[in-house]
């Protein structure tokens, strides 16, 4: 779990208990520990230069004050540097007799400020600290240099020493309050508690109290006629009735999905909830239980991603008694997990849920998950399941499943025994991925309405989260379902200054796609994808750029846009299946062809003269044949469908492929795309069918 540990030392007690500690962790995980201590000798002679004119009078005198000088320079950079080795000659010895690997590290400067330099830079994985040095006194209770490192790292855990006991002496507690942090510190208890074989509690607190005391201070404050309009009555009800019992449930959600989380890594773990001021009643349970451990985030739920620390943890790292582990390890529950425990669904929901067969229900229903997370719903009524749908789906996909659904009540198939075998798949085909792969031999349908639909679509808001890159539409999202971002970290995409580019790009073309959507290029957008080699390369490159335009809500594809992307696909080294038949061949290929050769590693890399062009087709085609093959998309889809109808041309002995041949190879082609799409084995079956694994055996 951690593999490397860094403990900065001073030789006072919780030091020195701090390296016991890192050398248990790193024997546990095979660590490698990183000792590291911090003088600042530019500080003691910037102060023994402010209290020269304090020294006696005969030490005024020039050669005397020189000597002095001197002396202090030799004791302070030399003595400093013996007092670091020793202290790191400490932590050299404990590692040696645990045979673990070891680094030194002797800094100079400000301590607090080069430690987070130092901890920052190389990202430990965690760093342990003594919470008090040698200039502790009896009522110190966090010292200043491990407070400040604390604030200022990021990415490492922190662990603060404060009791010489040994690790594993106790059980370990983790706070959550449902953010990725301390559901982080979770599964780093929960794999401390394994290794150590200690058990592991969650407790989470909430505040019910809160808003009475607000309700009998803003009283106080405010005259007859405002609090009249402020209905402190109905404002008391409404929080005792909904607020905080919601409160409850939402904490108590948070412990239900931290045992989930527990017993999907084979443990089990004692939950408590607890009502009050979270850190009071933190505390109050600390030191009633006594644990070793106690892990809380660095930053909770309400936090905002620049607060340095929250007031919670805060206030534990002053006041508990234990040793803290301030995580800074983010984890996010799987969407399933999260809705089991934080969301409800009405009973005329779930009865629509039921109307779904039951091999895509569980797909339906994560997908409105993730949806009512993104958008805040905690109860998913039908209006929620109609927006959601309506954000996934085309208008009038809800009048065909609809439709479908009659027909299934018609045939009296029961949804809960519906199995994805041949007979449904055969039903779905014209709307499944196998579907669509069978229209590359056919003709293209007249545009539907679904057309309209989707431009309808692309005129909502659409929001870039900026942790994961989720895209959410219509409404500002509340919460993304992906990690759990805060709204705030949204940013609405600003259509606009693609509009712009458009506009002085120019020269508008519109290309169609194959769901009939249309997709419009700027001349220079068009001009630079021919960067990237023709065939199966360059489809690819247009699918990506015209996809994730779409997820935006973009109609235009700008250079301004697809620029990086056309880069980085003419950049990718990739040889296309078929470069053999001329189409889309890498650099390299194309390089070997005009050369007429081709380098056999095989042969010790000798080279063996080659013929430029491939052999003649055995194969005559006909104008009307020609003109049918002609109709499937050029590149990598037209070769394969001229491979499998000339394989149906070899099987039934003819040399000329007529139109009825070409038709019938069509309709086994489609048969075999099926299969495969059903089997899973696409790639195999074209290969097997179109002969290329033999040519590339024999090559």
């Amino acid at each position: 779990m951690y593999k490397t540990i860094y403990i900065p030392v001073d030789n006072s007690d919780h030091s020195n208990t701090a390296v016991d500690v890192g050398v248990t962790l790193a024997k546990t995980y095979g660590s490698k520990i990183v000792g590291s201590h911090v003088y600042a000798a530019k500080m003691h002679d910037k102060r023994f230069k402010q209290m020269e004119a304090g020294l006696p009078e005969e030490y005024h005198d020039e050669k005397e004050l020189d000597r002095q000088r001197q002396i202090h320079d030799s004791l302070i950079t030399r003595g400093l540097q013996i007092i670091t080795d020793s202290y790191l000659d400490y932590v050299d010895k404990k590692c040696s007799e645990a045979n673990l690997p070891v680094e030194r590290r002797s800094l100079e400067g400000r301590n607090w400020k080069v430690l987070a330099e130092d901890i920052n830079t190389n990202a430990y994985d965690l760093v342990i600290m003594g919470a008090l040095g040698v200039g502790a006194v009896k009522d110190s209770v966090i010292g200043s240099n491990t407070e400040r490192v604390l604030r200022r790292v990021r990415n490492s855990d922190m662990l603060i020493i404060k009791q010489p006991n040994p690790v594993g002496s106790g059980k370990i507690v983790v706070a959550v309050d449902g953010s990725p942090y301390s559901f982080g510190g979770l599964m780093t208890g929960l794999a401390l508690g394994k290794a150590f074989n200690v058990p592991v509690e969650v407790i989470s607190a909430f505040d019910p109290y809160f808003h009475y005391a607000a309700f009998h201070s803003i009283s106080g404050v405010l005259n007859e006629e405002a609090g009249k309009v402020f209905r402190f009555k109905e404002q008391e009800k409404l929080h005792e009735e909904v607020i905080d019992s919601g409160l409850a449930k939402i904490y108590q959600s948070h412990l239900d999905i931290s045992r989930e989380i527990a017993q999907a890594e084979q443990t089990d773990v004692k939950t408590t909830l607890l009502d009050g001021k979270a850190f009071e009643k933190i505390i109050q349970y600390v030191r009633k239980e006594t644990p070793w451990l106690l892990i809380v985030g660095r930053i909770g739920v309400h936090s905002d991603e620049d607060m340095d620390i929250g007031s919670n943890t805060e206030n534990l790292l002053r006041s508990a008694s234990c040793n803290i582990l301030v995580s800074n390890r983010k984890y996010v529950p799987p969407i399933d997990t999260q809705a089991e425990y934080t969301i409800a669904w009405t009973e005329e929901a779930l009865r629509r849920m039921e109307k779904i067969p039951v091999f895509a229900r569980g797909v339906a229903k994560t997908a409105i998950h993730r949806y009512a997370i993104e958008k805040g719903h905690t109860i998913i009524s039908n209006t929620v399941v109609d927006a959601a749908v309506g954000h996934i789906l085309p208008k009038g996909a809800m009048d065909a499943m609809r439709a479908l659904g009659g027909n299934l009540d018609a045939a009296g198939i029961d949804r809960d025994k519906m199995q994805a075998d041949d007979s449904v798949a055969k039903d779905l085909m014209g709307s499944t991925l196998s579907g669509m792969m069978t229209q590359v031999v056919e003709e293209k349908p007249a545009p539907t309405s679904t057309t309209q639909a989707y431009l309808d679509r692309m005129s909502q808001n659409y929001f870039v989260c900026d942790g994961c890159g989720y895209i959410g539409k219509g409404d500002t999202p509340v919460k993304c379902p992906v990690c759990s971002a805060e709204g705030d970290r949204f940013k609405q995409v600003d259509k606009t200054i693609f509009e712009a580019a458009a506009k002085a790009e120019g020269g508008l073309e519109t290309d169609v796609a194959y769901d009939d959507i249309p997709m419009q290029w700027t001349k220079d957008a068009k001009e630079a994808i021919r960067a990237v080699p023709a065939g199966f390369q360059r489809r690819r490159a247009k699918a990506k750029i015209e996809k994730s335009a779409r997820k935006l809500g973009m109609t235009t594809i700008t250079l301004e846009y697809a620029g990086p992307m056309i880069r980085e696909a003419a950049a990718e080294d990739y040889t296309p299946i078929f470069a053999n038949k001329g189409t889309g061949t890498a650099p390299q290929a194309e390089a070997a062809i005009s050369n007429g050769t081709e380098s056999h590693a095989a042969n010790g890399g000798v080279e063996e003269p080659q013929t430029a062009q491939a052999n003649p087709s055995p194969y005559t085609w006909t104008a009307d044949a020609q003109a049918r093959l002609e109709r499937a998309p050029e590149g990598f889809m037209r070769d394969c469908t001229k491979a499998l109808i000339e394989k149906h041309a070899d099987k039934i002995g003819v040399t000329v492929i007529t139109l009825e041949v070409a038709t019938e190879g069509i309709e086994q082609a489609k048969g075999y795309m099926a299969d495969a799409m059903k089997t899973g084995n696409l790639k195999d079956m074209i290969a097997n069918l179109t002969g290329s694994s033999k040519t590339g055996a024999s090559r």
